[in-house]
């Protein structure tokens, strides 16, 4: 059941983030897929949200993706503008990089998680949200269609994965106590069973 209340959390500009969002990645889609790439911004938003995150958060999950996937520098330029440089910054931050072409998978991946150490509360806020909504979805496909599901991504082996997802648990667990955390640690632990051990090193 849902309650009313004289002082809505999220006012104009969340509903023109949610505009903006939506145009910007309107030709964009989930890898591999026909669905929609703004369901994950919604998504990233709805758990920002739930996690008791403020408007300002709750914006800036639903334009995480915007810089580095749609315009770099350009868009967050634009993001700063229309939203504010507190919104920006966390887009920001929540970017593992605005640069196309992009690094190489394991180098982004690694300082993106050395870079979590130093961003801001609702950075981390945003960051779990969308690694969570993310690793549901591997998983999610991942008990559907196998292990095809990895030749979506830039690097095929699930072990880079898992311990990428487990890289990012450790840097959470150390920046906040939410419950997203405890969703995530289920996730990964789930995908660690379902991935298996590594094969063994052949001498």
């Amino acid at each position: 059941m849902s309650e009313t209340t004289t002082s809505p959390r999220l006012g104009k500009k969340f509903h023109e983030a949610l505009a903006y969002a939506a145009e910007l990645h309107r030709t964009q889609t989930r890898k591999a897929s026909e669905v929609p790439y703004v369901g994950h911004l919604l998504s990233v938003a709805g758990l920002v949200i739930e996690a008791d995150g403020t408007e300002t958060e709750a914006i800036a999950a639903l334009l995480h993706d915007a810089a580095e996937d749609q315009g770099g520098e350009a868009t967050l330029a634009e993001i700063d503008s229309r939203f504010g440089p507190e919104v920006a910054g966390i887009v920001e931050e929540c970017s593992d990089t605005v640069i196309t072409p992009k690094p190489p998978w394991r180098e982004r991946k690694e300082n993106y998680i050395a870079h979590l150490n130093t961003v801001s509360d609702s950075t981390i806020r945003v960051s779990m949200a969308d690694k969570l909504d993310n690793a549901r979805a591997i998983l999610r496909d991942l008990r559907r269609y196998g292990d095809a599901v990895w030749e979506r991504f830039n690097t095929s082996n699930p072990h880079d994965h898992l311990w990428y997802y487990q890289s990012l648990l450790e840097v959470y667990r150390r920046r906040s106590d939410s419950w997203i955390v405890d969703e995530l640690a289920a996730v990964v632990e789930a995908l660690a069973d379902k991935i298996g051990p590594p094969p063994a090193a052949t001498v």
